[in-house]
């Protein structure tokens, strides 16, 4: 990825605009459908309105909540939309009209933002501190708590992201008796039809419409800074919100432990930082103590790898023809076949399905192709920075490519070109990596069982 040198450009934005405003947050409620629209705006010369609206119309829960209530949580949605629009001209101030923050509220932002934007500031060659990027100025109230909060203890959300990790959580605990309640955010083709896979009906989800506000896309294109934000701390505050309305007590994320690796070496940027363990657990700090105490939220996944999250998807044959890992063909529903995620979901899946499966399920002979080399050299570690990806770490990269290639020698195949140079591990190593149990974890000791029961761990 091109590394930009922005810090004369950020340090000139910030001499122009000041101070970035949240200014108001506007509710609209109906029976089963809840909206919010968030007005920010920069020194009152550029006006960002952004929209999200959460339905549940096949769900058949009535939002119960007040509209105080409702006020109140998407307030904190709004401090993380925020994000998006003040990364454009990085004011040296955010002015948070709506609701007052303690200190150690703002701290919690501040650690947030500047971890979340991690990837913007080293792609953007931006030098900044944690102390210096921001200053955040509350003058509203206090946001509420939420009382008498009684979830129902079968009822998990799930959010469904159209890749390989969602529907090993949803299988495990659906076929376990567990109420399901998917969550989707701009449903595309992947989503539903994972929905479908599921055996689920298609209108059978959480629905969250989230709308940009364009001014923010002619100000990209107009020369203002852009980049990478953390996507999943949105997801985060979206899927409390549905937990509360719907009466649900647990939110099972997706997230594995290989989220918790550095995107660039020898330092802290990982782009999947949101999706960390940190993360989660500074997430459920904050709501427990600001929000509201009964919800669970917590990545089902995250004890366990992506090596053995391929294992267990392998066996899920009726997700194969329509999981989509690739970010570049996402809005047409496709595999790019050509971009670095599209290579490592091939690595990852390889050591469990035969070579025609993986040629099917990408849309060609990926790992036969040498001009994939250099995507090939970041992922496993050759190179000191990871693609700004959500993949897995450099060691299971290289474990799943070792037992790729001892399938194709003892198979006798001619080896696909980016297999030739690859070190062979042992099948002790391997097999020892399928067994491993990450023991920084917030399952439940249910869904725990569950995991370790799928994979075989005692």
């Amino acid at each position: 990825m091109k590394i930009y040198q922005h810090q004369a450009k950020y340090l000139t934005l910030r001499e122009d605009y000041h101070k970035f405003y949240f200014e108001s947050i506007e509710i609209q409620r109906e029976t089963d459908k809840v909206s919010a629209t968030f007005h920010f705006h920069i020194d009152d010369r550029f006006h960002f309105r952004p929209q999200i609206s959460l339905l549940f119309n096949k769900i058949g829960d009535e939002i119960l909540l007040s509209d105080e209530e409702l006020y109140d949580l998407f307030f904190h949605c709004g401090m993380v939309e925020l994000i998006s629009y003040w990364k454009s001209s990085c004011t040296p101030r955010v002015i948070v009209k709506t609701h007052h923050l303690d200190d150690q509220q703002i701290q919690w932002w501040k650690k947030l933002y500047f971890q979340g934007l991690g990837e913007f500031f080293y792609i953007n060659g931006i030098e900044t501190t944690p102390n210096d990027f921001m200053q955040i100025i509350p003058e509203g109230i206090a946001a509420g708590k939420i009382e008498n909060h009684k979830p129902d203890s079968n009822r998990f959300i799930v959010p469904i992201g159209g890749g390989k990790d969602s529907p090993v959580t949803l299988e495990l605990l659906k076929n376990a008796g567990y109420d399901v309640l998917p969550l989707i955010i701009n449903p595309r083709g992947a989503t539903v039809n994972t929905l479908i896979a599921a055996g689920l009906p298609e209108d059978y989800f959480i629905k969250i419409e989230r709308k940009i506000d364009p001014q923010l896309l002619k100000m990209n294109n107009e020369g203002f800074l852009n980049g990478h934000t953390p996507f999943s701390a949105m997801l985060a505050f979206y899927t409390l919100i549905s937990a509360i309305i719907t009466n649900s007590k647990y939110i099972a994320l997706s997230n594995e432990s290989s989220a918790n690796e550095s995107t660039v070496k020898g330092s802290d940027v990982n782009h999947q930082y949101s999706k960390s363990f940190e993360f989660e657990q500074d997430f459920r700090q904050y709501y427990q103590k600001y929000i509201e105490t009964e919800t669970e939220y917590f990545s089902f996944l995250r004890p366990i790898s992506e090596l053995q999250i391929a294992s267990l998807f392998a066996k899920m044959k009726a997700y194969h023809p329509i999981f989509r890992s690739c970010n570049v063909g996402s809005k047409e529903d496709k595999w790019c076949g050509y971009c670095p995620k599209c290579l490592f979901a091939a690595i990852i899946i390889s050591p469990f399905l035969r070579p025609d499966e993986v040629q099917q399920i990408i849309g060609r002979d990926i790992l036969n192709d040498e001009n994939m080399r250099s995507y090939l050299d970041e992922l496993s570690g050759k190179k000191e920075v990871k693609p700004f990806e959500c993949v897995g770490t450099t060691d299971e990269v290289n474990l799943a490519l070792s037992a790729t290639k001892d399938v194709f020698i003892k198979q006798e195949k001619d080896l696909p070109q980016l297999l030739k140079d690859i070190k062979s591990v042992s099948a002790e190593a391997f097999q020892s990596a399928l067994q491993e149990w990450n023991t920084q974890h917030n399952l439940p000791a249910k869904p725990e069982i569950i995991l370790k029961d799928a994979l075989g761990i005692k």
